[in-house]
């Protein structure tokens, strides 16, 4: 079931399109769950994704399959560290800053919006996110976008294009292991 919404949720990961992505997995075990997500990063070793699980309610459980990589580069962009530094992360460490997000997740009532940042989204789209509470944005696929939109949407139909040909494969009998890209 794991690799199911690996698949539907984060194509663009394992082909090394971008950075990360989240899936919400119900479940009715979690250490049933758990111990899929185990396994799959066993599989995956060598490839440069990792699942983690962020964050874990009664039923569900926020699952985080990420290039600490590609998070590295990303948190190193101009004008990242100072947007964190506003929400409590001391360093662009990506350990240090998963557990801060970790945190964030588990002691706030509100959804971290600075997520997107952990997602490889525009640091000027996740402010604007933020700065209109989810409103007027001039477009709308995997984020809600507020400055660049021609390049978001040819980056949306990429990613739209991956979980196809993804989906199909998976279907066809590929394996997770045989569709992640490795690390370079």
């Amino acid at each position: 079931m794991l690799e199911k919404y690996l698949i539907e949720h984060c194509s663009p990961t394992l082909a090394s399109l971008k950075t990360a992505n989240l899936v919400n997995i119900p479940f009715d075990d979690y250490a049933h769950l758990a111990s899929s997500v185990e396994r799959t990063n066993k599989e995956l070793q060598g490839t440069g994704v990792c699942l983690l699980v962020l964050k874990k309610s009664e039923k569900c459980a926020l699952v985080y399959a990420v290039r600490k990589s590609k998070l590295a580069f990303d948190l190193q962009k101009n004008g990242v560290a100072e947007f964190l530094m506003q929400y409590g992360y001391g360093s662009t460490d990506v350990e240090a800053c998963l557990e801060r997000l970790k945190s964030r997740l588990m002691h706030t009532d509100e959804f971290p919006h600075e997520i997107g940042i952990f997602l490889g989204y525009p640091l000027d789209d996740v402010k604007g996110f933020i700065d209109n509470a989810g409103q007027n944005s001039k477009c709308t696929g995997c984020w809600k976008v507020y400055c660049n939109e021609c390049e978001a949407i040819k980056t949306f139909a990429k990613f739209n294009k991956c979980k196809e040909v993804y989906t199909k494969l998976w279907l066809g009998g590929r394996s997770i292991t045989k569709l992640t890209v490795k690390a370079i």
